[in-house]
Formats: C-alpha cells, structure tokens, sequence
C-alpha cells in the first residue's frame, strides 16, 4: 500500500501544480454553469415584445382577467406610426406589429427567429378563438389541463448541473490520462516505473485513485455553488452519482489512455482529446438538449459514454428515479471501458 499511497499522491500533488489541467478540468466547465445558471435563474418565459398601432377590439375590450393572461406573455406597447413600427420588426428591435381592419386582426411578424414567430401566431389564434366564443355566447365543449411531469420546484439549474459535471468528468478524466501518459514516456518516467521495485498495478491503480478523487472533486464543487447560489435541489437518490461517477472516469480514462497510447507528443494528444470529448459534449446533450434534433444525431448520442452518464446523473440527481435508473449507464460505461482499454493496450508502449 506505501507504493500505492506515494504514487497517487505524487500524482495529486502534480495534477494541482498543473494550471492547465485545472483550468479545463474545473473551471472552465465551471464558468459554463455561472453562466448558464445566471441566465437561467427565471424559470419564467421572456415576453414577446408587440407594437400595436391604432385600436385593436380584441386586446383593448378584453376582460381584465384575459388582459392579465395577455399580460404574461406579450408586452404590448402602443404606437401610431406603423411604417416606423414595421422597421422595428424587420430589424428584430420588435417582435411583431398587430393592427385591426373591420374584423380581421392582422399580424405582421419576422422568420428570423422561427421559434418566435410560431409562439406568436400560437398564442394570436388562441386569443381570436376565445374572443370568437365569447360572441357566440357558447361555453367551449372541451377544455385542456396541463401538469408538470416533475416536480414544481424544478429550475433550468437542475438540469444543466449534471450534463456540465458529466462534461467536466469526461475533460478532466481524458486529457489527464492522455496528456500523462505521453509526458511519462518522453521523459522515461514511464521506464523507470517499470524497473523500478513497485508494481505495474500500483502504478495504475494510483492513476485511476487520483482521477477518481479529481472527479468526486469536481462533484463537490459543482454541486456546492450549484446550491449555494442558484438554488439547485437534490432528489434522495442524488448519492447513486458516486458509482455513475467511478464508471464514468473510467470510461473517460480509457478514451485518454488511446489518446495517449497512439501520440508522441502531448499536444497530439490534447489535440486527439479535445477532437473526441468536445463533440461528444454537444451530441450528448451537455449544453442545450437534443430533442428537437434529427434521429442519427439522437441514435449517435446512444453510442457515447457522457450520453450515458449525463442521463444517469439526471434521473438520480433532480428526476428522482431510484437505483434502478443508474444500473444500465453503470454497465455501459464499464463495458465502454474495458472495451477501450482493451484496443489502447495494443498501442501501448513503455518508451518512444
């Protein structure tokens, strides 16, 4: 165990004295939480900002209950100048212009952000069939009710918390086994160690001790500010990302231990490192999520281990699901890992 406890701590202490390594295996994922978070924090949507020219029936004669409904989604802001009005929407500095001709309600808006423009005329159809009912004098035969599928108190700081850890998990994991390994061979550290009276699995067992130790790290962290400043609440089962995190830095070593067992130089093997875990990060849905994307980017994102990791930490972290929900992204990820380990060790070398 002494050859074990030196190596790893050796290991440690050389991982803190790298500021680099730092930098992109904490703060730089880091930075990316602050920043979604701070964006994020108001759960509520943006309103659509809406000039009307002139007297619109519909929104002026409104009940002072509907008006409030309006008043949620659209600030309306009243203008007599309609081809100045029309500039502002075609600039994007408005979101759209409504004016009234007899009974039509004509609304004039810009394809630039699509995602607007459908809310838009979404929420003005909705407006006219209520007004449309309410001179009938009908009461509406069906009604719809919505709910939440979790739970109330649920924010956007919920979901980005897992995906940026798992991210963070899989930088620090892979470029500190890629960019190590090719150092410890160029300098013979990696020749010394096998002539040396210490075993081969001490030296690798203190590797992967140290990577686990900077993950449950990361975890702290991300964590700690995530409910410290953003509001971030965990479900009971949050303590099952421990074994997602094992297998995960796992995994992610492997990725690094190729990386590096094919490079001869360390920046070949950042390089070939980034080239792998960046685009991973969007395809597993690390920064924004995917369900609007095409099916071969989702059936793609099923073959990536952060997929995996991400979707595990969600459903134990804020989805409260039980153990159960981690088993599977448990054992594809130790099984990506044997898998990976098992073809860098074909490439693997002592020295240059």
């Amino acid at each position: 165990m002494r050859p074990l406890r030196s190596l790893a701590t050796a290991m440690l202490k050389g991982y803190f004295r790298d500021r680099m390594a730092l930098f992109f295996s904490i703060i730089f994922p880091l930075m990316f939480l602050v920043l979604f978070g701070g964006i994020f924090t108001d759960d509520g949507a943006s309103k659509a900002d809406v000039i009307q020219i002139g007297h619109v029936a519909i929104l002026d004669d409104a009940p002072k209950e509907a008006k409030a409904a309006y008043a949620k989604s659209l600030g309306i802001h009243k203008s007599t100048d309609e081809a100045a009005a029309l500039r502002k929407v075609k600039k994007g500095d408005a979101d759209a212009l409504i004016t009234q001709k007899g009974d039509t309600l004509v609304l004039h808006f810009s394809r630039a952000d699509p995602v607007k423009a459908a809310e838009l005329q979404g929420q003005f159809q909705a407006i006219v069939q209520a007004a449309n009912i309410a001179v009938t004098g009908q009461p509406p035969k069906f009604n719809v009710t919505t709910q939440q599928v979790e739970d109330e108190s649920l924010s956007a700081i919920q979901f980005y918390t897992p995906s940026l850890l798992g991210w963070a998990i899989a930088a620090g994991a892979t470029f500190g086994a890629a960019a190590n390994l090719v150092v410890w061979r160029k300098n013979g550290l990696l020749r010394r160690l096998r002539l040396a009276p210490v075993r081969t699995s001490s030296v690798v067992l203190a590797r992967v001790a140290v990577s686990l130790a900077i993950a449950l790290m990361q975890a702290a962290i991300f964590i700690g500010i995530g409910k410290a400043f953003f509001g971030l609440q965990l479900t009971g089962w949050w303590p099952m990302i421990i074994p997602l995190l094992v297998a995960g830095t796992l995994a992610f070593m492997s990725i690094g231990l190729f990386a590096g067992a094919i490079s001869k130089t360390e920046e070949a093997a950042i390089g070939i490192s980034n080239f792998v875990v960046l685009p991973m990060a969007f395809l597993s849905g690390s920064f924004f999520s995917l369900d609007g994307a095409p099916g071969w980017i989702a059936t793609v994102g099923k073959l990536l281990p952060l997929k995996h990791l991400n979707e595990g930490m969600l459903d134990t972290m804020v989805r409260g699901d039980g153990p159960s929900s981690a088993v599977m992204p448990i054992v594809f990820l130790l099984g990506f890992a044997v898998v990976v380990t098992a073809i860098a060790s074909r490439f693997f070398r002592w020295d240059d």
